[in-house]
């Protein structure tokens, strides 16, 4: 494993305290050379791991601010290292995985993931996510700070936004940050329909459509914890989230 200090590239933070911390596990060498490299590049602090017992044992030890993390991988799978490193601490996580196979996505997402990509992948569309998610941890820890008073009740699903907490049915119900986020999207408009592209625009902060089944993949996820019948599809246009009737 390798740390490299990248404090007189021009694209960092100011001080080296400031860098962002990424954990790279892979165990395809190519794909970790092109991925470490190219957020280097982008100023980050890099360590790699090739299996899943090493992966578990650097977070803990290095504590990064991110996880760019493989499904498949020697020792034990990434969901595995995703459940260990989660119940260590809560950091963000993009799992990568050679197939697209909507099974794995909903697995990863179950298990604290908060994205996904498909291999082949681009470095660019990498590094964008990489910043989207780490802005999302920014926003998050700012809104903890000057949080929103008071919870949401829309018949039996509670949204607390000050602790960032969900209940169904009195119950509470355990969301990754990214499909809080959306919920909260969805939530602060229930019952118009949004579409893909302003769910990745407001959530994700992507300016552009190419994530729409990112959309689709976190909408079935939450579905799953929220009960389905709380999103409405609008087929062709996005979602709405459903509320009782006066």
């Amino acid at each position: 494993m390798e740390q490299t200090h990248t404090s007189h590239n021009g694209t960092t933070a100011a001080t080296p305290g400031a860098q962002r911390r990424v954990l790279v596990v892979e165990d395809d060498q190519t794909i970790v050379d092109a991925i470490a490299n190219r957020l280097r590049a982008e100023g980050f602090l890099v360590q790699t791991a090739g299996d899943g017992p090493a992966a578990v044992d650097t977070a803990e030890a290095w504590q990064p601010d991110l996880l760019i993390l493989d499904i498949m991988l020697p020792g034990f799978d990434g969901l595995e290292v995703c459940r260990r490193v989660q119940a260590q601490r809560p950091v963000p996580v993009l799992m990568l995985t050679a197939r697209d196979d909507e099974t794995d996505m909903l697995v990863g997402l179950g298990v604290g993931a908060d994205d996904y990509m498909t291999k082949p992948f681009s470095m660019r569309e990498l590094a964008a996510r990489v910043h989207v998610l780490l802005r999302r941890v920014e926003r998050a820890a700012l809104a903890a700070a000057t949080p929103r008073s008071g919870i949401l009740r829309l018949g039996e699903l509670e949204i607390d936004h000050a602790q960032r907490r969900v209940r169904v049915k009195s119950e509470d119900v355990h969301l990754t940050p990214t499909e809080f986020d959306l919920l909260v999207c969805l939530a602060n408009t229930p019952r118009a329909v949004l579409s893909r592209e302003q769910l990745l625009a407001e959530v994700w902060d992507w300016a552009d459509a190419s994530g729409t089944r990112t959309v689709d993949s976190h909408i079935k996820a939450l579905r799953r914890k929220i009960g389905a019948e709380r999103i409405r599809t609008v087929h062709g246009v996005g979602y709405a989230l459903e509320t009782p009737t006066p």
